[in-house]
């Protein structure tokens, strides 16, 4: 049984509490968070869990320590887009450690070979320090945007595009500043929300591109953006309230990657904060959202995936799938020498014994 430590008790990190205590092999050592008024409380509080963990909340340097040291690894569920070198910070500590570590937190590590050089040397030093190994993979999904992609062109002769393709409705997305101030819905249209702003789409997702051409045989030369922008046409209502008639209502995002003169690798966020915006952009196929990967080849292939969690959004289905990702990840790192590793490196199934395995079935 590895023990894992949590690290955030936000939206992610609640996801990732929920998924250690049912991961078979795993079991929640440890809950780090970066609030006071969080600390003491258990971690079934956070996560919604019928039955107290017993694993309190520490946030005092002190008990962070004797946590990590008290852990095989750590799930960081912490932000890390808006406060980069704090999250590197805090990654390189618990690899210091020797916890092995699992993320979704640095967009720039989904492909470590076109990450910034002093993170990746930071990071190296770390894991080699602490005999330990770091994967960081997304959440939109992670798997998606890498092993599922690759995997998929894998069964076609012939490939000409790659499209990673998200399509949601955001009215039942509970997360005011993800959709507020980083997406700009209900903001007006003339002013660009921080996540359409220019480089940031490749920053968070050139990393997918370039890691998706790179299983595949290519280098991807440029990767450049275009973003389209809709206006709601009428007020609507939502679980955060009410978006006004004329603020944004829909976006349409793709980062593509360009190799020998051809777009080749592209991702796409069709999102809307209500289903009635943009109607002719592609819709999901059924609910809320749909993650698809679209193989322009021979033959023709789309994988749609979708996931519901009893209680809980599509989104949250989509979070815990990535978190499981990451989490189902832990036991093959655990046997790999010390260093950095991506969503390519790391086998989509787990390598867990049998006899562990079973424990799965409901």
């Amino acid at each position: 049984m590895r023990r894992v430590v949590v690290w955030g008790t936000g939206n992610m990190g609640a996801t990732a509490i929920r998924s250690t205590v049912g991961f078979p092999g795993l079991s929640l050592s440890g809950l780090i968070t970066s609030s006071a008024e969080k600390t003491g409380r258990d971690a079934a509080t956070f996560a919604g869990l019928d039955t107290d963990t017993g694993v309190l909340a520490v946030s005092d340097p002190a008990a962070v320590d004797a946590a990590l040291t008290a852990g095989d690894a750590v799930a960081y569920m912490a932000s890390g887009d808006i406060r980069p070198d704090e999250a590197i910070t805090d990654i390189e500590r618990a690899l210091r450690a020797g916890c092995h570590v699992v993320t979704p937190s640095l967009y720039s590590l989904y492909d470590p070979r076109s990450a910034p050089p002093e993170w990746v040397q930071r990071l190296t030093a770390a894991a080699r320090a602490g005999g330990a190994s770091l994967l960081v993979s997304g959440v939109d999904p992670g798997w998606g945007n890498d092993a599922l992609a690759v995997t998929a062109a894998s069964l076609c002769t012939r490939i000409k595009t790659i499209t990673c393709q998200e399509i949601f409705d955001y009215s039942t997305y509970n997360q005011p500043f993800a959709v507020k101030v980083s997406c700009g819905f209900g903001a007006s249209m003339a002013e660009t929300p921080m996540m359409l702003l220019p480089s940031i789409p490749t920053m968070v997702w050139g990393g997918n591109v370039r890691l998706i051409g790179r299983g595949l045989g290519i280098e991807i030369e440029e990767i450049t953006e275009e973003v389209e922008r809709l206006p709601l046409e009428e007020t609507v209502d939502t679980v955060m309230g009410p978006f006004e008639k004329g603020t944004q209502g829909a976006f349409f995002l793709k980062v593509i990657g360009w190799s020998g003169g051809r777009q080749r690798v592209i991702i796409e966020h069709i999102t809307r904060i209500h289903p009635g915006c943009a109607p002719d952009w592609p819709q999901p196929d059924e609910g809320v959202g749909d993650h698809r990967v679209i193989v322009d080849g021979d033959p023709q292939l789309t994988i749609t995936t979708r996931a519901d969690v009893p209680g809980g959004t599509r989104a949250d289905g989509g979070n815990t799938t990535a978190a499981n990702r990451l989490l189902g990840a832990i036991d093959w790192l655990a046997t790999q020498p010390a260093g950095i590793y991506d969503g390519l490196d790391v086998p989509l199934r787990s390598a867990l014994p049998p006899e562990v395995e079973a424990t799965r079935w409901a």
